[in-house]
């Protein structure tokens, strides 16, 4: 996603830096953040590129081969893994973008990268709304659940959410091209100069409404009622799940608040009337914030798919069914574990519904 002198910035958009043309002011000198981006994000982009791929291409496997989407959960997880895949797939054009300063890939490839990018931003955060909401479901609701936690359901609302998302990310499809600058070409957003500043606001509260305040406000909802009903709950997972929520809640706010304030004030920065200076560590929180909000697609797999003991138990036998049992024809010290059968003892109802929902 990439910009040269306009727009708000991400990934590749970074090679151009942020702009600082105000008035009278003159030219500011960034070219050290750029060196600093070209060294620096290529090789952590691909670090979260491997981990993240390899972690949610487990995720879509172990679903489809085993779980075979019987639950609405599944579902979600599944239609999570493949956003977070989405968004992935970009980060390898980005890498290139911001290495080498210079968009090879065309102006087609500009507009469907950057919409692509964007709707598996907005793809991620509405699936892990729905899980929550699911969640909140199966524990709170749970008589009510039964009859609405169904496939169909799911897939329907599944179907939905890539629609909105895919309209949450219609402006990139339309704004971004491809533009020369200095010699160089660059992919940025290209908004109407009547309306540029509305434009660059619209984008910067668009992310922080749809990408953190309505998930923050739905799992405080949503997790609140969880915690109540399950203090209430003889189960003895009941603990295990309440660290699990907040976990969750910590997680995202973590990785997502940074970079959404950041982009709230790019966007808002000639209101503030930042000079050079400010504006130089801008671009240097939007390196930070950026590598630390786009690595929680690699920690989706673990906190709302490994956790699950279900999970973790068809993820073992993959493992020695087809792992283990190739490499061990090259390696015979490889332990060749089979996979645990099931206790006898059938667990009480409420510890099968824990067990399936976290």
């Amino acid at each position: 996603m990439a910009t040269s002198a306009d727009g708000i910035e991400t990934v590749g958009e970074v090679a151009g830096t942020t702009p600082y043309d105000y008035e009278a002011a003159l030219p500011c000198e960034k070219s050290n953040v750029k060196e600093l981006a070209a060294q620096f994000l290529p090789p952590l982009y691909s670090l979260v590129f491997v981990t993240g791929l390899l972690g949610n291409v487990v995720v879509v496997v172990i679903l489809t081969k085993y779980k075979r989407l019987r639950i609405m959960t599944n579902i979600y997880l599944l239609n999570l893994a493949i956003s977070d895949v989405l968004f992935l797939f970009t980060l390898p054009f980005w890498i290139h973008y911001v290495r080498w300063n210079e968009w090879v890939f065309g102006h087609r490839m500009c507009k469907l990268l950057s919409g692509l990018y964007y709707m598996g931003l907005y793809s991620e955060i509405f699936f892990i709304i729905l899980l929550t909401i699911d969640r909140y479901l199966a524990i709170v609701h749970a008589v009510f659940a039964l009859r609405a936690r169904t496939v169909t359901f799911g897939i329907v609302t599944s179907i939905f959410t890539w629609v909105l998302a895919g309209l949450a990310a219609l402006p990139e499809f339309f704004f971004h091209e491809t533009q020369e600058e200095a010699g160089q070409t660059f992919c940025s957003p290209l908004y109407p100069e009547d309306n540029e500043n509305a434009w660059k606001r619209f984008h910067a509260l668009r992310m922080n409404i749809l990408g953190l305040a309505l998930p923050l406000l739905v799992m405080t909802i949503c997790y609140s009622g969880i915690i109540k009903t399950l203090l209430r709950c003889p189960s003895k997972k009941k603990y295990k799940a309440i660290r699990l929520i907040f976990v969750i809640m910590v997680v995202f706010f973590i990785f997502w608040t940074p970079y959404n304030l950041v982009v709230l004030l790019f966007a808002f920065q000639m209101h503030l009337k930042a000079d050079c200076e400010q504006s130089r560590q801008l671009d240097l929180a939007m390196l930070v914030t950026e590598v630390i909000a786009y690595t929680h697609c690699c920690v989706n797999p673990v906190i709302y798919a490994f956790v699950g003991e279900r999970f973790r138990k068809h993820l073992r036998h993959f493992f020695h069914r087809y792992m283990a049992t190739y490499l061990g024809k090259f390696m015979p010290f490889l332990p060749s574990e089979k996979l645990e059968r099931t206790s006898s003892v059938s667990p009480s109802t409420g510890e099968q519904e824990l067990s399936a929902v976290f």
